[in-house]
């Protein structure tokens, strides 16, 4: 998390020294104000269970499980007002997944809890570009005769709002279970939490890269890290309820998910400690594809904003 910080710290501040040499102003900006996006990646998990073989540290990008990576992909429509702003509305789905087993530390590893579960983001986020470098090539296609070339490249960092969709599940005798109706913490019983909800609000930030493979697509790189404010993506929270109250209210299935502990089983009792009551998080990395549609004659475009003195070449 510092890293990151540090990181978008020593971007911005190449704004002020960067950025008005690189823009070539609004004369080709302009050409390229909306875009559909798509693409996909990878996520990873930051919350109660997996983690290095350490003692986990809250929201620490360096706690990672990456035998528990899952997938992302994600569709967008951005629109660019300014040189140097931009907004996108984007959804974006993913796996999420944890595990204990996966991890040494001999704590976590005992307690031997695993989740998956699917999430469903919609965001709202604003964009700046810090560095561009945005120029179109020779006025005139003369076989043999070499000009400048394209010139279409980005580097920007962004935030926003959004809220998101989940659904943890853990393997159950075979199958895959959802732990929510369970209440496996005791959620809705005597003594124990309310139940929680299956969505929470975000906060995600991030870094692009985005280079331009021709005067109409674009491909690129982005690091999301997302914040929410929930602590259940993972079913894990707070204390141990009574395993047999579990079975006797919600079932068998209920009372096992919320203790398979395979050792050391003394620490995992009722009322002692299951998660760290810290909100979750995760981030993913995604490739994303580019589609400029700000005109439906992009050439046409370009005639029209060269006859009007607004084109550069």
């Amino acid at each position: 998390m510092k890293q990151l910080v540090c990181l978008v710290l020593l971007c911005t501040a190449t704004v002020a020294f960067g950025q008005h040499t690189n823009f070539n102003t609004q004369r080709n900006w302009s050409l390229n104000k909306k875009e559909i996006l798509f693409g996909g990646g990878i996520t990873q998990f930051l919350g109660d269970l997996g983690g290095r073989n350490r003692v986990g540290t809250d929201y620490s990008l360096a706690d990672v499980d990456w035998p528990s990576s899952g997938w992302s992909a994600m569709a967008a429509y951005r629109y660019r007002w300014h040189p140097y702003w931009a907004t996108t509305t984007e959804v974006n789905v993913g796996l999420l997944r944890g595990n204990d087993a996966h991890t040494m530390e001999i704590i976590r590893r005992s307690r031997n809890l695993h989740f998956r579960s699917m999430v469903i983001e919609l965001k709202q986020r604003i964009e700046i570009i810090i560095l561009a470098n945005e120029k179109f090539g020779a006025r005139y296609n003369i076989p043999g005769l070499k000009g400048m070339r394209n010139h279409n490249e980005q580097i920007y960092l962004f935030s926003g709002a959004g809220i998101a969709y989940f659904n943890p599940k853990a393997l159950y005798q075979g199958s895959w279970t959802a732990l929510r109706p369970l209440g496996t913490e005791g959620q809705g019983l005597a003594d124990g939490p309310r139940k929680y909800l299956p969505v929470t609000a975000t906060v995600p930030f991030g870094i692009g890269l985005r280079m331009g493979i021709n005067r109409m697509w674009r491909v690129g790189i982005e690091a999301t890290y997302v914040k929410t404010f929930s602590d259940y993506i993972d079913d894990v929270s707070g204390s141990y309820y009574d395993r047999n109250e579990l079975a006797a209210q919600n079932g068998a299935a209920s009372a096992y998910l919320s203790n398979p502990s395979v050792q050391n089983t003394a620490w995992f009792s009722t009322n002692q400690q299951r998660g760290d009551n810290e909100k979750d998080a995760y981030y993913y990395i995604n490739v994303v594809f580019a589609r400029n549609v700000t005109y439906k004659d992009y050439a046409r475009a370009r005639r029209m904003h060269k006859w009007k003195g607004i084109y550069k070449f």
